[in-house]
């Protein structure tokens, strides 16, 4: 007797284990690119939506973590286009965040973090807080690694400015 298996249930499973592995990753940048828990979680909810329905695409050229923080990446900047975004509250404080700062030295460079533009900031999540490297980081944001060098290089300038007090120190 032969089992078929049927491809929505295949599906499904793989979803539910994206989900599992990657919903906190997907949220935590989810959060620092809108700085808003609601939106954050419609952004990641929506994430898996199109991950689903993109699954049968999915060549596998690129590690599913990839796929997926390039799907939210989109999405969070398709929800920041829209108009009504600007009125939404978006102020952030370190205290917010999913994850407390252990020291003062933690919470001051979060908040540098936090306040990066967000072609700046959205390389320093993925590259330092998601582990991702600069090829990853390439695909993920559809941009040339030479460019995700360039942005990560003075990423770490203005947050060592910052940091230091807004002094260059050689």
């Amino acid at each position: 007797m032969e089992v078929v298996m049927d491809p929505s249930n295949i599906r499904e499973d793989v979803l539910r284990r994206l989900m599992a592995q990657y919903k906190n990753d997907l949220m935590r940048m989810s959060y620092a690119y809108l700085k808003d828990a609601t939106l954050a979680e419609d952004a990641v909810q929506e994430t898996f939506v199109k991950a689903y329905q993109a699954m049968a695409t999915f060549r596998g050229e690129s590690s599913e973590k990839t796929w997926l923080m390039r799907i939210a990446i989109n999405t969070c900047r398709n929800i920041k286009r829209d108009s009504w975004f600007r009125f939404v509250d978006r102020s952030v404080t370190t205290d917010s965040l999913p994850q407390k700062a252990a020291s003062a030295e933690e919470h001051a460079l979060t908040e540098a973090v936090m306040n990066l533009s967000s072609k700046h900031k959205e390389v320093v999540l993925l590259y330092y807080y998601q582990g991702m490297t600069l090829q990853e980081i390439s695909e993920a944001l559809n941009v040339a690694i030479s460019t995700i060098s360039t942005r990560l290089k003075k990423a770490r300038e203005r947050l060592r400015r910052e940091l230091e007090g807004g002094h260059d120190h050689a």
